[in-house]
C-alpha cells in the first residue's frame, strides 16, 4: 500500500479514536506547576533495529500527534507537556511523551487514565472505523519508579494495511511518561522484551 495512503488510513484513524476518547474529569484549577524538566530517552535507547538506526528528533513543547489514535489531552488538565519523535530510515518509528503535573495524586490518575485509553483503544477503533480489526494485549507492569505498563496494540484494514504497536505508561512521582513505538507487521515483529527495557529506562531517565 503507498504510504501516502498508509497516512491517510492513520489519520481517519487518529480523528475517530480522539472524538470517542474517555474524559479525564479535571478539576477546575488552572495549569501545573511549573518542575523540573525530565530527561527524554535517547535514540541509542530504542529497541534495536535490525538494519537500520534511530535518528531523535528535538524536545518540542506540546502533546505530539503521533500519540492521537489511542492517548488524547480531552478532559485533562492544561499540563506541561513536551515530546520526543524518532524513526528510523525504514516504516519504524517512536514516539515519547511527558507530563508534569502538580501532585503525585494527579499523576498517578493521570497514568491510569492513559492506560486506560490504550487499553480500550482497540474496541474504539473497531466502533469507529468498520474497515479496521484491531486486537490489544497486555504484555504487564514493570517495577520501575511508580510503576509502568506495557500493551500492544495490533490494527489491520480491509484493504491490507498491517501495523504494530507497543505503548507504555510510566509515573515517577508527579510526572508521567508514555511511550510509543510502531512499525508494519503484527504481534510476531513487535520487540517486546526491548520495548520492556526501554521503557524502563525512560521512567528511570525522568530525573
Amino acid at each position: 500500500m503507498p504510504m501516502s495512503m498508509r497516512a491517510s488510513a492513520l489519520t481517519a484513524l487518529t480523528v475517530a479514536a480522539l472524538a470517542a476518547g474517555t474524559v479525564l474529569t479535571a478539576p477546575a484549577a488552572g495549569a501545573a506547576p511549573k518542575a523540573a524538566t525530565p530527561t527524554f530517552l535517547s535514540a541509542s535507547q530504542l529497541p534495536p533495529h535490525p538494519t537500520s538506526a534511530w535518528t531523535a528528533g528535538p524536545v518540542t513543547e506540546g502533546f505530539p500527534e503521533a500519540l492521537g489514535l489511542c492517548v488524547s489531552t480531552e478532559g485533562v488538565l492544561d499540563y506541561d507537556y513536551r515530546h520526543r519523535e524518532f524513526r528510523t530510515d525504514l516504516d519504524t518509528n517512536a514516539v515519547q511523551l511527558t507530563v508534569v503535573t502538580g501532585t503525585a495524586a494527579q499523576a498517578k490518575a493521570l497514568a491510569k487514565h492513559y492506560d486506560d485509553l490504550i487499553r480500550t483503544c482497540a474496541d474504539r477503533i473497531e466502533k469507529n472505523s468498520a474497515d479496521v480489526e484491531a486486537d490489544g494485549r497486555d504484555y504487564g507492569t514493570l517495577p520501575v519508579e511508580e510503576g509502568a505498563r506495557v500493551r500492544g496494540l495490533h490494527t489491520e484494514t480491509s484493504w491490507g494495511a498491517n501495523d504494530i504497536a507497543l505503548l507504555s505508561v510510566g509515573r515517577d512521582g508527579r510526572t508521567v511518561t508514555v511511550v510509543q513505538w510502531g512499525q508494519m507487521g503484527d504481534f510476531g515483529n513487535a520487540p517486546v522484551a526491548a520495548f520492556k527495557t526501554t521503557t524502563s529506562t525512560a521512567v528511570n531517565k525522568l530525573y
